[in-house]
């Protein structure tokens, strides 16, 4: 009789024992984790504004994001940057500022970005105002990471790990000076023993394709979602692999990723909400964000370039070899086309450089090569030159080539050798693409512009 108390003790202990690990292992469950995801903004800040109708643009993502709620996981998956150019690195000193405003956790580094040199990174990350994370981006030199591999987060009761990983078959010849990329396995599987001691729930934000993306799930059954990624489309439904949820998208601004889940014990993701979702052209802009892409645009118009200096635009050029062609300026082909420059001059391509002006545009690297004639050559568009200059708006060169040489042929009187290429369907599309344009149907469009035999 007298062993009865003992034996029931072992058993209060060994229930209370029992209890505290299930604690540990399995968090009580959340309420709901939102999660909201974008990748590869490509710098767009507002829709261009070419037109009307455009989609996309963080002014309008912020708007659809709304204010941020209690259980929620704003992140970037990667591609925020448009390029390596100097006026696209100050434009992301605004796409960060813009993401902090919109209440980012973290920003996870893209090919893009790691297409930028060593020393360029360093200086994005010190003016970085939301978390730039990469487990495997190394400074190739030191061997160690450029950013941090991960940050913790409090949502509802639970420690939420986001993680940044790049695959490294994405970069190709890209990768930027001083970098090094270690495979997104190696990396993941070292990190894994410290986010499983410090977090309840791991987010892993993956610039990969989709197959890289499932092989990530199926090699760590401890991931709970994977938010990606270099895809071809956006995810058209939300999948399960292993034990993770993977959702991705991509599209310029225009598409944006919304996941919703909750846990059922012991460890049970349940999704409430999976889906892509499109930022229509109804969604209104945010006034906040928009006069961020008011100030970028202020500072170019104030700013000396690489592209401003000829000497950058010539440097690929043979020393003391003149270029065969140059170019000569649409006015120089109306003397010989009147009817072709007839057309022209009634046509949107003869007022193109004024929409930039109406946007505030016109100083704008990204906007001028498709509204001038020749931009960042030697002898095209240059911005110094503002309104004055003889490249503005959307010009014979612009879609037949540089005619300076065809024109002094024809001025001398003598044999013409030189002719201007024919136009097709490419030629627009250099311009017409994208968010750029309506949908291009090149037999729709040309009968607007048809001229020539």
């Amino acid at each position: 009789m007298k062993r009865w108390p003992w034996l029931a003790g072992i058993v209060v202990l060994a229930f209370g024992a029992w209890l505290g690990l299930k604690h540990k292992s399995a968090p009580a469950p959340m309420s709901s984790l939102n999660l909201l995801l974008t990748c590869d903004v490509h710098g767009r800040l507002v829709p261009c504004g070419c037109f009307s109708g455009q989609l996309g643009g963080l002014t309008r993502i912020a708007t659809l994001f709304g204010a941020k709620t209690a259980g929620q996981i704003r992140v970037d998956a990667g591609d925020a940057i448009a390029g390596s150019a100097d006026y696209e690195r100050i434009q992301y000193r605004y796409i960060q500022e813009a993401f902090a405003r919109m209440e980012y956790d973290a920003v996870n580094v893209g090919q893009r970005e790691a297409g930028l040199s060593v020393a360029q990174l360093r200086e994005l990350k010190a003016q970085a105002k939301v978390p730039m994370l990469s487990a495997n981006l190394l400074d190739k030199a030191k061997g160690t990471p450029l950013f941090e591999s991960h940050v913790i987060v409090q949502r509802g009761g639970w420690r939420v790990a986001l993680v940044g990983l790049l695959d490294g078959r994405s970069t190709g010849e890209t990768l930027g000076e001083g970098l090094a990329l270690e495979p997104m396995d190696l990396a993941l599987g070292r990190l894994l023993p410290q986010l499983k001691e410090g977090a309840d729930f791991i987010v892993l934000l993956a610039f990969a394709d989709e197959a890289a993306l499932s092989n990530l799930a199926r090699q760590f059954y401890e991931v709970d979602v994977i938010l990606g990624g270099k895809v071809r489309q956006p995810s058209q439904q939300l999948v399960r692999e292993n034990h993770s949820l993977i959702l991705a998208t991509t599209n310029e601004a225009r598409a944006v990723g919304i996941l919703e889940v909750t846990t059922q014990a012991p460890h049970w993701l349940i999704a409430r909400k999976g889906e892509v979702q499109l930022v229509s052209d109804q969604i209104p802009q945010d006034e906040n964000i928009a006069n961020l892409a008011k100030a970028y645009r202020q500072e170019i118009r104030q700013t000396k370039l690489a592209l401003d200096d000829p000497a950058t635009l010539t440097e690929d050029t043979v020393p003391g070899v003149q270029p065969r062609n140059t170019y000569a300026g649409t006015e120089s082909c109306a003397q010989c086309h009147p009817a072709a420059y007839k057309v022209w001059r009634e046509s949107g391509h003869a007022k193109a450089f004024a929409t930039l002006t109406a946007l505030q545009a016109d100083a704008d690297p990204n906007c001028i090569s498709c509204h001038t004639v020749g931009f960042g050559t030697a002898t095209g568009y240059r911005r110094e030159a503002g309104p004055a200059s003889a490249f503005l708006n959307v010009g014979c060169e612009s879609c037949h080539g540089p005619g300076a040489e065809h024109v002094q042929m024809r001025k001398s009187g003598g044999e013409v050798t030189t002719h201007l290429r024919e136009v097709g369907a490419g030629d627009c599309q250099k311009c017409h693409h994208g968010e750029f344009s309506r949908p291009f149907d090149y037999a729709e469009f040309w009968p607007h512009v048809a001229h020539g035999k």
